[in-house]
């Protein structure tokens, strides 16, 4: 089987990528019989040296190889024909912005195993860069803490190695005795916890943060049932949530009164409440300064993210009474930091982590007739059509 990693060719730059060096050099101890190469790269965060000291061949031509690796989408000039790709397709949901994309791909008999659906039989992902997000989002929320509060400076993430560094710039960071509110239990909140644990931030359970005072800055990891209440006032369960999450209204309030920092690391599910609308923010009880929404959906759950912000330009500002953007220095504004692409800002750890993740369940599924199901999980399209899964896209694709 002959592997190529190819150039990431989206703007603006993603220095990701699939496989690292050292990836790849485990790859053919594992399985002798890959052939690997990869596209020369000015932006990889990983120079072509390394590739060619792990033994993976460098070539501009990738034609001949039977999977191609990328992160973000392959523009569709770039796309070779009757191949095996691999890539974030952000066509799933029906992207308006990427519906050429999905349309190319049928057109050139390609096979597209899109990154968001690698997953196991009970559909959690197996590979994803939701944990690079939660690390950097974390930071990016204290560092907008810093700006709004005109309290402390410290430099954008992008600029630091990596994980540690950001850890050792918080860990100096003196933070007064704020409430932070993390929500959110999966690789995002999971990510943004080890920030917080590694800057010496101490966490308390929901009861204490909601009736204590504290004389150093806390913080509180909450769950679904935390901040979501049954309309009827029957016992809920997690369970019950995501099966009737029409049943549930939302109860963040109660946590909006006492928090200063709002880091959102949560999954939002269709038809579940929002946890704080524009009406809410509008109220003088809401007591949030500053959001870090990690998880950045667009005017929807948590009402202060208008639109995704930049890793150039993170930091914008939403007036709570008009629901506009503003000044984030504007006192009474809320200052959001919502940029969507945070992984970007830390490439090679992400890529590190994301990479030991496609060799365990990926890699060895060519070689075991796909035996859990995870390719065919993954596949997209095949023989010019959708497969069956993704039979919901073709009215997308024709444009209706």
């Amino acid at each position: 089987m002959k592997i190529g990693i190819v150039k990431e060719r989206k703007n603006p730059p993603d220095k990701r990528v699939v496989l690292s060096p050292v990836a790849c050099r485990k790859v053919k101890q594992q399985f002798p019989d890959v052939e690997l190469f990869v596209e020369p790269s000015d932006i990889r965060v990983f120079p072509d040296k390394d590739y060619e000291d792990a033994g993976v061949t460098l070539t501009g031509d990738v034609s001949h190889c039977d999977v191609l690796l990328g992160v973000k989408e392959v523009p569709t000039e770039a796309l070779i024909p009757d191949k095996k790709y691999f890539f974030f397709s952000h066509t799933i949901k029906k992207q308006p912005y990427n519906r050429k994309l999905l349309e190319a791909v049928l057109d050139r008999n390609i096979e597209l195993y899109d990154h968001e659906v690698i997953t196991a039989p009970n559909g959690q992902r197996l590979v994803a860069f939701g944990r690079y997000a939660g690390i950097v989002g974390a930071y990016n929320g204290i560092r907008a803490y810093g700006l709004k509060t005109g309290l402390f400076t410290i430099p954008k993430a992008e600029t630091l190695a990596d994980q540690q560094e950001l850890i050792a710039v918080l860990r100096k960071t003196e933070l007064p005795a704020v409430k932070i509110l993390l929500t959110g239990k999966g690789r995002v909140g999971g990510g943004a916890k080890e920030m917080l644990d590694g800057m010496g931030v101490r966490e308390v359970l929901p009861d204490e943060y909601l009736t204590d005072n504290f004389a150093e800055p806390v913080y509180c990891q909450i769950d679904v049932l935390d901040y979501n209440k049954r309309k009827d006032g029957a016992k809920a369960s997690a369970e019950d949530f995501y099966k009737h999450p029409e049943a549930y209204e939302s109860d963040f309030m109660r946590f909006a009164r006492v928090t200063d920092l709002y880091m959102a690391g949560h999954f939002y599910g269709q038809g579940a409440p929002y946890l704080f609308t524009r009406q809410d923010a509008a109220t003088s009880g809401f007591k949030i300064s500053v959001v870090a929404d990690i998880s950045c959906d667009i005017d929807g759950p948590v009402a202060s993210t208008i639109r995704a912000s930049t890793i150039a330009d993170p930091v914008y500002g939403y007036d709570r009474v008009t629901g506009e953007e503003t000044d984030y220095r504007k006192e009474g504004a809320i200052a959001v930091m919502a940029v969507d692409n945070l992984p970007c800002e830390l490439p090679r750890d992400a890529s590190e982590g994301f990479g030991d993740m496609f060799m365990t369940y990926v890699i060895p599924a060519f070689f075991n007739g796909d035996q859990d199901g995870v390719l065919e999980r993954a596949r997209m399209t095949f023989g010019g059509k959708l497969t069956e899964r993704f039979a919901y896209l073709r009215d997308y694709v024709a444009g209706k």
